[in-house]
């Protein structure tokens, strides 16, 4: 699925013919007649309402009442005014609209569905991938935002948001894109986070109503959902929904390779309750940081941006190829559930500071549990710094050691860092990029640290979702994670912070919602599967591959990474398995810029393609 957002205008009437050419034979017209919409969506994908020279187009997995949408299209005096249907809108989508000439664009919070902007010739053209747009415009790659990409875990909040294509923009959280003919077309600010002012109850029957509607909606339109059956507690929960949902339910499952690792135990335990679903199961897939060749690496080198999650990307391609054989077209995935549910050290600053007598004990518990200081953690307590001052701070450390496990990080994040291998180039770089994010004074996703953290997460989880959907697997099948839906999130937050925090629960809000869909017996799991054997498994198997990275790196002759330092650590990578998480962002941006020459040699380009 893809489109393209025109202006009603001549110009636009004209760059539609381009866009035919490329995107996708669909096409949704203004009342003029010229083209609004161009894409190549499926019909169980979109729903389209007029009244009159009004239109709405809802992309994705949703449920809309057309003559609700009619009847407050009909009376609403600007896109202003659809805010309130927007917030009843269940799933995950993309909503488009035409009030008067003005046009509204959007996705999602977590940007699973993004909205990107580019100015083309005389207008400014919207879609739901900066790919297309970066074509259309013969747009170059942004150096600035490859070293952003280095960085571990990943840039912060507002310079993650940065596409990888110069000229091509993405919208900020929270908002939606007004375009029109002879306006000047701006994001605006629509969506703040709710309070976190209710009581567990209230909050888990509101994830639960969400959740299900989430999972009911897709269910609604492919019939035949395919789902992972991992074992934790995020996952297994959207097995049981669906098979609520009356679908044709088909699980998978990874077995892990550390026979520590008991997820599978968990996973088996599940799937004895969907006696209905089919189950399926892999002992040894492909290994993590698995090359990408052949048709695997074509479509590595069409997707939109290096992938976040480069480390398993050709297992994800081949689990595509697998559960469409099945006749699966969606496929859920867990993730987003760590994110919103997992307590996070950040959420013990704000129990402090609501609650600064009663709090302690549970402080002091978790404090020498976690073999935590206690000067330090006083003063994250006690902190009061900006999110403005974090991020100039972060400027000044990112060239330096991580941060070590003993040390709780209270702050806005829990610590960003360049590789060993980053040459000084790249460290002045993003170094200025963060200075200059601070000197903005930039509004956090949240006025509270903890809040910022997860929705940080959320984004950050979310652009890796919408990553993967852009890279074509050639399978059809997309990957859904009702988590990251907007209802799931605004209700989840909506938990007020002593709930949040419970001593001797896992997830509680989760584990509540769920209460009476999942059998107790597996809400009750206490332990969590740990990956490090699938990383060390991963980086010994491919050792070849990834060192031939080092050989001829677009990296190196970008000036932004010192491949002899690269494959020296890659041949030493450590004792620790948290120290690995070092080598994905590089590896991923190194491979992706591989896959996009090797792209465009199979692909001569065009005139408008990205050079």
């Amino acid at each position: 699925m893809g489109f393209v957002v025109l202006e009603d205008s001549e110009d636009g009437a004209a760059l539609a013919g381009r866009v035919l050419g490329g995107t996708g034979s669909r096409v949704l017209a203004y009342e003029s007649g010229r083209p609004w919409l161009v894409g190549d969506w499926s019909e169980d994908e979109m729903t389209f309402v007029e009244a009159g020279p009004r239109r709405i187009a809802l992309i994705g997995y949703s449920r809309l009442d057309p003559a609700l949408a009619r009847r407050l299209l009909a009376r609403a005096s600007s896109p202003h005014d659809l805010d309130r249907l927007v917030r009843t809108l269940p799933g995950g989508f993309h909503f488009l609209a035409v009030v008067d000439g003005r046009v509204r664009a959007q996705g999602s919070l977590s940007t699973v569905r993004q909205i990107s902007y580019a100015r083309i010739g005389a207008q400014v053209v919207a879609c739901d991938s900066p790919r297309p747009l970066a074509e259309l415009a013969g747009a170059s790659l942004d150096q600035d935002a490859l070293a952003l990409r280095m960085l571990t875990p990943a840039a912060p909040w507002p310079l993650r948001n940065r596409p990888v294509w110069s000229g091509v923009e993405q919208l900020p959280f929270g908002s939606w894109l007004e375009l029109g003919p002879g306006r000047s077309s701006r994001p605006i600010r629509w969506w703040d986070p709710p309070a976190a002012d209710q009581p567990l109850a209230e909050a888990a029957r509101s994830v639960r109503e969400a959740l299900s509607e989430s999972v009911a909606v897709r269910v609604r339109a492919t019939g035949t959902i395919s789902a992972d059956l991992s074992g934790g507690m995020d996952s297994t929960s959207l097995c049981f929904l669906a098979a609520a949902a009356g679908g044709d339910l088909l699980t998978h499952h990874w077995q892990p390779l550390d026979g520590g690792n008991d997820d599978s135990l968990w996973a088996e335990r599940a799937a004895r309750h969907l006696p209905d679903a089919r189950h399926l199961s892999t002992s040894r897939g492909a290994p993590w940081f698995a090359a990408a060749t052949g048709p695997e690496e074509s479509a590595l080198g069409r997707a939109e941006a290096p992938p976040t999650w480069f480390r398993n990307h050709t297992r994800m391609a081949s689990l595509a190829r697998r559960v469409t054989a099945e006749g699966s077209t969606a496929h859920l995935i867990g993730v987003g559930g760590d994110e919103l549910f997992s307590t996070l050290p950040a959420q013990l600053r704000t129990l402090f500071h609501h609650h600064p007598l009663t709090s302690l004990p549970l402080l002091h518990r978790i404090r020498v549990g976690n073999r935590w200081r206690l000067p330090p953690m006083v003063r994250g307590l006690t902190d009061r710094s900006t999110f403005a001052q974090w991020l100039a701070s972060a400027a000044d450390a990112i060239d330096g050691l991580p941060s070590r496990s003993s040390e709780i990080p209270l702050g806005w994040n829990a610590g960003i860092h360049l590789p060993p291998w980053a040459t000084g180039e790249a460290v002045g770089t993003v170094r200025r990029l963060l200075r200059e994010a601070a000197s903005a004074d930039p509004r956090p996703l949240d006025p509270a640290r903890d809040r910022h953290q997860l929705l940080e997460a959320v984004v950050l989880t979310g652009c890796a979702v919408r990553e993967l959907n852009s890279t074509p697997s050639g399978s059809g099948v997309s990957w859904e994670a009702p988590f990251l839906d907007d209802r799931v999130l605004e209700t989840s937050l909506s938990l007020r912070i002593e709930d949040r925090v419970l001593r001797g629960r896992y997830k509680p809000l989760l584990a509540t919602a769920m209460s009476g869909v999942v059998p107790s017996g597996i809400l009750e799991r206490r332990s969590k599967g740990e990956f490090s054997a699938e990383v060390y498994d991963g980086l010994r198997q491919n050792r070849s591959a990834l060192l031939a990275l080092c050989e001829d790196s677009r990296l190196d002759g970008r000036g932004l990474v010192d491949s002899a330092a690269l494959r020296a650590r890659l041949l030493a990578p450590g004792p620790l398995a948290r120290q690995l998480g070092v080598f994905e962002p590089t590896l991923a941006v190194e491979a992706w810029l591989r896959a996009l020459d090797t792209h465009h040699d199979r692909h001569p380009l065009s005139a408008g393609e990205p050079q």
